[in-house]
């Protein structure tokens, strides 16, 4: 067997403790005589599963006790439209920042539901920075406050957590979550898909706090409505169990790495050392964001001469570096360094870079 280092956005790498953990329990899990995938959802021995995956989540976040945390389907982006269906009651307007394609799509959904209000908007710098707080237009009769910290496509970040006041603070931390520490009561809900930094796809969490919960729309089905969610474990309907399990797995292992303050500090030195071999690199390769807006977790980066794209894919595939191709929508490379991706990945990546760039440059 040979791994490779894949540099996906998602669905993306997973640590190589769990994957092997995971094989070996994969034909009999836990002396039951059949798989986890084969166990009912409703059976003592997954609740087990699923109670010690939330009390593992709920210990690394440090998530409040006034907060749930719900195990759904349908990706981040079902929670474009749950959202609003569940927050806005009896208010009509929502606030919104747009920050590139996942805001956008965001807010699209959105507009299904309320009267959106765009609050702040880089897109004239073509989303390559955050907009200062100072320039927001903020409605403080807002039913909520919608960002995406991190947009994976144009790997722009915000290092900071807006203060928004009483209205609740939602965020789409699907591609940051598990990434490093965060104050969980500064926001009314927190959602994730998990193929980035939790498992694998099919699973999303969504972390809400309790006095959200009972808004929801008439209009809404109840798999849609949170608090009947919550009130019945996340399971209104058969759970993904084996993406539940896995999270679980990835839970464990995060704790067993010293946690989210070590995680944060290894993703920091990740992505330190990337950008400065692409700054460092006298033109070669190029990363178009504000230095103080980049992503930890996506690091595009275009090179001098476009025509060499192709050949720079092929040569890094070759060498074991894989899925660096950009998004189809801003083209060049990506490099999502996520969680699992370990630190001689990177390495390997900043060292193919320079011989590429050294034999054309």
């Amino acid at each position: 067997m040979s791994r490779i280092f894949n540099f996906s956005a998602g669905p993306a790498v997973l640590p190589l403790p769990v994957l092997e953990r995971a094989r070996d329990e994969l034909l009999e899990w836990d002396g039951a005589g059949a798989s986890v995938m084969e166990i009912s959802h409703r059976s003592k021995e997954f609740i087990a599963v699923a109670e010690q995956a939330e009390a593992d989540l709920r210990d690394l976040l440090a998530i409040p006790a006034d907060y749930k945390v719900l195990f759904l389907q349908g990706g981040a982006q079902l929670q474009f439209a749950m959202v609003p269906l569940n927050l806005l009651a009896d208010k009509r307007g929502a606030d919104y920042v747009n920050t590139g394609q996942w805001s956008n799509k965001a807010i699209a959904e959105a507009r299904r539901f309320a009267e959106v209000n765009i609050v702040a908007s880089s897109e004239y710098s073509d989303f390559t920075t955050v907009p200062p707080q100072s320039d927001w237009n903020l409605d403080p009769g807002a039913a909520y406050v919608h960002y995406t910290p991190n947009e994976t496509i144009g790997g722009v970040e915000f290092h900071w957590v807006p203060d928004v006041g009483d209205v609740p603070l939602v965020a789409d931390v699907s591609s940051t979550i598990l990434s490093r520490p965060i104050d969980v009561s500064r926001f009314g809900i927190i959602y994730a898909g998990a193929q980035k930094n939790i498992g694998p796809a099919g699973l999303t969490i969504v972390i809400v706090r309790e006095d959200l919960l009972g808004r929801t729309s008439p209009l809404a089905p109840n798999l849609f409505d949170y608090k009947k969610q919550a009130e019945n474990g996340s399971m209104l309907n058969t759970a993904p169990t084996f993406a539940w399990y896995m999270a679980g797995l990835v839970f464990q292992w995060l704790k067993q790495q010293g946690g989210l303050a070590e995680m944060a500090e290894m993703n920091s030195r990740k992505a330190e050392k990337l950008y400065a071999a692409i700054d460092g690199s006298g033109g070669f390769y190029r990363n178009p964001v504000t230095p103080e807006c980049r992503s930890w977790m996506n690091v595009p980066f275009t090179l001098v001469d476009p025509e060499l794209d192709a050949t720079f894919l092929t040569e890094s595939k070759s060498a074991g570096l894989h899925a660096l191709k950009g998004h189809r929508s801003v083209g060049g490379m990506r490099a999502s360094i996520y969680n699992a991706m370990p630190e001689q990945g990177v390495d390997a990546l900043i060292e193919f870079m320079r011989d590429f760039a050294g034999s054309r440059g």
